[in-house]
């Protein structure tokens, strides 16, 4: 078993490439037998070179300048031998040579991983998470310009003080044409984003150690908004005589009595209806946001409006169940309609998945682990965020206990009627 290494460096000019006497020059590294050669990016004259010295004869300026660079780099070739070696590492020419070039794992940079993780990530992931990622990104290459005025930097430099001042610079950043600098739950969005990349980083060995080991995020707690019974009711009965409002109030109601986020009801065909084990009508398909499948039943109201659209030309043309319309014009559009129906309340697409899972789910008892798996919520904590309805149906429903059993006996009060 070899307990060392052969180690060799030879500086050489390939000569027979020469033009007007200038070629280009190389070194040579040998590591037990094994040789790998470097473009030096520098030219010398042929007529000066001196292959056994392995250095440029003569004593003009630019041969001092070749000599000199030689020297430099010879000096340290020899220290990345010794590095290597020192770490008790396997040594190889090649990786010698990666060293010097930066092209070792320990010479990557965050733009490198950047480039890997949107690379990796452009073919699974949804496009509005891609898009979440990019804006995360920017704000890296903001910091990195207005901070640290630099364009990159090495990953062995990322460590805990970094995330820390990255968070700080986004608590302090004012996005352009935003009403007010970002809140603390959209830092820790912008943070858990980056810890993914660099995580993924960790996991192919490009980092020697997770600088997020000792990071804990911080979130606020948050309501989320919903509509109650009777909001639902006025949003569903009110008459909205312009046909855009009606299409989008109509897919707002759907959404709330299945839990569909909007681009997967604009994904859905008939194909996505089929019966469930008891016999009744299901949509199954699967959340573009998590790829996780989603079985909903469906409830008289939904499939109202199924039926409402069933042979509509905007659906003929699509092939869809219901029209399609812009994500944009979607959530436009749900602000006139709450206006006109005088809800106060900001009112989004997303808020129909908020209401499915409170109103019209939690709030009747349904468990929250079946609420779940309708929503598709790859983690039941994700669905946890709704448990104040738990709470407010666990006090309804000791409320009626308590008054059950507090109640006086029938027989008791037989007994005191007939005295």
């Amino acid at each position: 078993m070899r307990t060392s290494n052969t180690f060799a460096i030879l500086f050489w000019a390939y000569s027979t490439r020469a033009k007007n006497n200038l070629t280009g020059m190389y070194a040579r590294i040998t590591v037990n037998g094994k040789k790998v050669n470097i473009s030096l990016k520098q030219q010398v004259d042929v007529r000066v070179w001196d292959s056994k010295r392995q250095r440029a004869k003569g004593n003009s300026e630019t041969t001092r300048a070749l000599n000199s660079y030689l020297d430099q780099v010879h000096a340290q070739l020899v220290q990345l031998y010794q590095d290597l070696k020192f770490k008790g590492q396997l040594i190889t020419a090649e990786l010698i040579k990666a060293e010097y070039l930066g092209e070792s794992d320990n010479s990557k940079t965050l733009q490198n991983l950047l480039e890997y993780h949107n690379k990796k990530t452009e073919k699974t992931l949804a496009v509005g998470t891609l898009r979440n990622f990019g804006v995360t990104e920017g704000y890296l290459n903001k910091y990195l310009n207005n901070v640290l005025n630099t364009s990159d930097i090495f990953l062995k430099e990322l460590n805990y003080k970094f995330i820390c001042d990255f968070a700080n610079f986004l608590i302090c950043f004012w996005p352009k044409g935003h009403p007010k600098a970002m809140s603390n739950n959209t830092v820790m969005k912008h943070i858990q984003r980056f810890r993914k990349i660099i995580t993924l980083g960790y996991h192919i060995e490009w980092i020697d150690k997770d600088p997020f080991v000792r990071w804990k995020p911080t979130y606020e707690k948050r309501e989320r908004p919903f509509l109650t019974e009777n909001e639902l009711s006025n949003i569903e009965t009110y008459h909205l005589p312009i046909a855009r409002l009606e299409r989008v109030r109509d897919l707002f109601i759907f959404s709330c009595y299945t839990g569909i986020a909007y681009i997967d009801i604009m994904n859905l065909t008939n194909d996505n209806i089929l019966k469930g084990i008891d016999g009744n009508d299901c949509i199954f398909t699967n959340r573009q946001k998590t790829k996780s499948p989603v079985k909903v039943p469906l409830l008289r109201k939904a499939k109202e409006l199924l039926n409402k659209y069933q042979g509509h030309p905007m659906t003929e043309i699509t092939g869809t169940l219901f029209p399609v319309i812009m994500n944009e014009k979607v959530n436009l559009y749900l602000k006139e309609i709450a206006e006109a129906c005088g809800l106060k309340k900001n009112l989004t697409f997303h808020m129909a998945r908020h209401t499915f899972a409170t109103t019209v789910t939690l709030s009747n008892g349904v468990p929250i682990e079946t609420v779940s798996k309708l929503l598709g919520h790859s983690k039941i904590a994700s669905t946890q965020v709704y448990a104040r309805v738990i709470e407010r149906k666990v006090s309804e429903d000791m409320l009626a206990l308590r008054n059950k059993i507090e109640a006086p006996d029938k027989n008791e009060l037989q007994i005191k009627h007939n005295m």
